[in-house]
């Protein structure tokens, strides 16, 4: 059996955060709140079901791939020659919920797509747990 090295390359960030993964959820499916901590956006968390998250420097183009409510959200995130997948898993913890964010398929040649997710990512989830932070 030949195996087939993957050479393509992902962002990972992970952090807990003292809230049910509900919360999180909520944060993570509802457009009025993606708004405030991604960017504008028509999503609605139906596989197959096709979106556009925009900002002031251009758009993406999605695609759900996978809904599992409050515990993995996967999309396609396609702009311009950049084809991954971000995938959003949550698990609860003694204490809230640990979130992990995966944005995968960045290949060698695409070094500033992948500079630009590694300083972004984590600035997105510090904005979103702001977010949250003001849900009820």
């Amino acid at each position: 059996m030949t195996e087939t090295m993957d050479t393509t390359r992902a962002v990972v960030v992970e952090r807990d955060f003292p809230y049910p993964p509900e919360k999180l959820w909520r944060a993570l499916t509802e457009p009025h709140l993606i708004a405030e901590w991604l960017m504008r956006n028509d999503f609605s968390p139906e596989a197959g079901r096709r979106f556009t998250l925009s900002a002031d420097w251009g758009e993406v183009d999605c695609e759900v791939e996978t809904v599992e409510p409050n515990r993995s959200l996967s999309y396609r995130w396609d702009t311009k020659d950049l084809r991954s997948i971000v995938t959003w898993t949550l698990a609860p913890t003694a204490t809230g919920t640990s979130l992990r964010m995966e944005q995968r398929g960045f290949t060698p040649e695409q070094k500033a797509y992948f500079q630009g997710a590694t300083v972004g990512w984590p600035r997105f989830i510090a904005q979103l747990g702001e977010v949250v932070s003001r849900l009820d």
